[in-house]
């Protein structure tokens, strides 16, 4: 949960490095919360239709940039541009490549996006 946090706490922050750590567990809660979201909304779209979605798109809406820039973080930990993240836009190539980008391991050491995110941790 820390990791989700601290993602939230760094909004728009497009510069740095993002550990694998810190992406995925990103993405794990913010699936979670997704899908709770989802099937809480879905419960009320007989008796009030559709707007049962609304705090789903809300929440979506919210994360979207907090998302974009810890994706564009991750990149750099691999010394890729933040414009990588547009080759998902290649129908199935770009999004199979991304994912292999999003699961390489970081650079060891410094690189031009900033220091090893592993090293000040530890």
């Amino acid at each position: 949960m820390e990791w989700y946090v601290k993602c939230l706490k760094n909004y728009a922050v497009f510069l740095g490095r993002a550990r694998r750590k810190e992406f995925w567990m990103f993405a794990l809660f913010n699936w979670i919360i997704c899908m709770a979201l989802s099937m809480i909304g879905s419960l009320f779209v007989d008796s009030i239709g559709l707007a049962g979605q609304i705090p789903y798109y809300i929440y979506a809406f919210a994360v979207l940039i907090p998302s974009i820039a810890v994706a564009v973080r991750r990149l750099h930990d691999v010394n890729k541009s933040g414009w990588w993240y547009f080759i998902v836009l290649i129908p199935l190539i770009g999004a199979i490549w991304l994912l292999v980008l999003f699961c390489t391991e970081g650079d060891k050491g410094d690189n031009k996006y900033g220091p090893n995110p592993k090293a000040l941790e530890a």
